[in-house]
């Protein structure tokens, strides 16, 4: 019985830290690092059902591009962005910490080093 108990507390616990998780959903806005030193603003906007990450990222003249690969474990999210520039076709991976108001990422590929950032949510 004290088993069972046990198995069930267990349970109970894996639950609540799935429904304490973090959601992604939302707009949130960052100013990002670029290669001259200045930051550029990024609007992000995720929607997380279940594991999968779905939206889109703005930037300046850029405009609006879809996320592609989304994924959401526990806290964390991940997706790729690509944009075309002069006829280059130029991917970037984002991973991210999402807590209640912000998602602190690291965007890699592209050209440049890693990039870290912070995104808040918008209201």
């Amino acid at each position: 019985m004290a088993k069972r108990i046990l198995h069930v507390l267990a349970l109970i616990g894996a639950l609540s830290v799935i429904a304490l998780a973090a959601d992604a959903t939302g707009k949130w806005t960052a100013q990002v690092p670029g290669r001259d030193g200045q930051t550029r603003e990024q609007t992000f906007n995720l929607k997380a059902a279940g594991d999968q990450l779905t939206g889109t990222v703005t930037a300046g003249q850029a405009g609006e591009a879809p996320i592609s690969e989304g994924k959401v474990s526990g806290d964390t999210i991940s997706f790729k962005l690509t944009r075309e520039f002069g006829g280059n076709t130029i991917t970037w991976t984002y991973t991210g910490a999402v807590s209640a108001d912000q998602i602190k990422f690291k965007r890699e590929g592209g050209p440049g080093e890693p990039r870290e950032f912070t995104a808040k949510r918008a209201n």
